[in-house]
């Protein structure tokens, strides 16, 4: 009997401490989520057109899971206990590293020199940087490329040492060394390596560089383009300076804040328009002590080093705007142009070409005769049919430009690397390797006049080891897309 009764006591306890966290909802609210992502909403029984909203129960599962009392504490308890006994996390967004590092998991192929870039898909990136370059440098403006390391790169020692890279060259590896001295990239890595800081330059719980790391990114760049630099000195660690980022995620519960490195500088420089938060899509600054204008596109790693940029240009606009624009209207914001993006994302370089116009091939210019010319409507003798649906080519407007892009057959390359070409009603373009049709690097970019009107194309290939092939597109068989 006695057996019994405690049988109850301990089922009717342990099913009353699980029901204390949905009892608790209407109660103990846990305010606004530390883990980098947008909670759901209340689902509602009808959808917006009044219907039966088929997917409420699931709905409202997935909105209990996320707001249920407590949460973010038990959340907390659940990251100390598994990182303390295993050295695991629970969130697989974030790798617990040694000495109370934490890293993002997203950089993890990076740091494990594992699916990289192919060699077309480097030299197709290289060659639209090129572009851009040469396209800044004709309207008289100054070009600079840079990589903001991941965390995992530039201090891979606090890793956890069951993650052993390959032995082989990493995306950042690659394209540093088919990018070496051209006087447009700025090696950020090696720039950073270089300083020799006892202070660490990136957050030991967050994913970014601290304001010391962005100061000598700053350096660099301002080093590279060979402009003064913001004075800064008397640098002091300040002990809980800011929340890490992916202890966040973990730790949703605590003031997890991290160290942050901060100078005696008093800025001058100030915000243009409606100035929010430092990750606004654009802002705009003005400075009476800078020189010059600046156009910088940046990531989330620009907010740090936002404020010693802005503090040297006498106006500059820092955009998050993707595709970047390198139109004549974007760039004649600044005459001094920097883009950087942080080492895990450079792949997005090979899916995403600049919004720029095709640079024209002078007609002068000695071109190549195809070794090889396909396609079904072409008017050359003996030619090989083949099928469009293996080399699909889009268009779209966009703004004053009409988009051609698309991705060719393996049969079109050969070699290092290739550039191609587009004949548009007698004018050839070049075009952008980039392409958001293709991850191979086959793929292929062009912004030409809108108002150009056609009624077919031609796509050239020309590869570093002499070939060259062509095929006609007729403009019926292309792929209209909304931009």
């Amino acid at each position: 009997m006695k057996k019994n009764i405690l049988y109850r006591l301990y089922t009717g306890a342990f099913i009353g401490i699980c029901l204390i966290p949905s009892a608790l909802m209407p109660f103990v609210k846990d305010g606004e989520s530390k883990e980098n992502r947008t909670l759901s909403e209340l689902p509602k029984l009808k959808t917006a057109e009044g219907k039966l909203n088929i997917n409420y129960l699931s709905d409202l599962g997935d909105y209990f899971s996320e707001h249920f009392a407590f949460r973010q504490q038990l959340v907390t308890a659940d990251g100390r206990i598994k990182t303390a006994l295993t050295a695991t996390s629970p969130n697989t967004d974030v790798i617990d590293g040694t000495d109370g590092w934490l890293y993002y998991s997203a950089t993890l192929d990076d740091y494990l020199n594992i699916n990289t870039m192919n060699a077309r898909q480097i030299s197709g990136i290289c060659h639209d940087l090129r572009l851009v370059n040469e396209y800044c440098g004709r309207s008289g403006k100054s070009f600079l490329f840079t990589s903001v390391p991941n965390k995992s790169s530039l201090y891979p020692e606090h890793m956890p040492f069951n993650y052993v890279p390959a032995d082989a060259p990493d995306n950042y590896e690659l394209l540093s060394a088919e990018l070496a001295g051209e006087p447009f990239y700025l090696d950020m890595k090696a720039a950073l390596a270089d300083t020799g800081s006892s202070i660490p330059l990136y957050h030991a719980t967050d994913t970014h560089w601290n304001n010391l790391g962005a100061y000598a990114g700053h350096c660099a760049i301002m080093g590279a383009l060979g402009r003064e630099t913001c004075p800064a000195d008397n640098w002091t660690v300040e002990a809980d300076g800011r929340l890490g980022d992916l202890a966040a995620m973990i730790y949703p519960a605590e003031d997890a804040k991290d160290t942050q490195v901060n100078s005696d500088h008093a800025f001058t420089y100030e915000y243009q328009g409606h100035f929010k938060a430092l990750d606004d899509v654009t802002i705009d600054t003005v400075s009476e002590s800078g020189e010059g204008t600046l156009l910088m596109y940046r990531d989330s790693f620009g907010e740090a080093i936002l404020p010693y940029m802005a503090e040297m240009f006498a106006s500059a606009e820092f955009s998050r705007i993707t595709p970047y624009r390198f139109d004549e209207a974007a760039i004649s914001k600044g005459d001094t142009v920097v883009l950087e993006i942080v080492e895990r994302n450079l792949p997005r370089l090979a899916r995403t070409a600049p919004f720029m116009p095709a640079p024209e091939v002078a007609e002068d210019m000695v071109f190549f005769t195809p070794s090889k010319y396909v396609g079904e409507f072409s008017e050359k003798e003996n030619c090989p049919v083949i099928d469009w649906e293996d080399i699909p080519v889009h268009i779209a407007q966009n703004g004053a430009f009409t988009l051609i892009a698309g991705a060719l057959p393996e049969s079109f390359f050969s070699g290092d690397s290739a550039s191609v070409y587009i004949t548009v009603n007698g004018t050839t373009f070049e075009a952008f390797r980039a392409s958001e049709y293709t991850d191979c690097g086959n793929g292929f970019s062009a912004y030409i006049p809108a108002d150009t009107e056609f009624d077919s194309i031609e796509v050239f290939t020309q590869c570093s080891d002499g070939l060259a092939v062509a095929v006609e597109v007729p403009a019926d068989k292309m792929i209209r897309k909304e931009q």
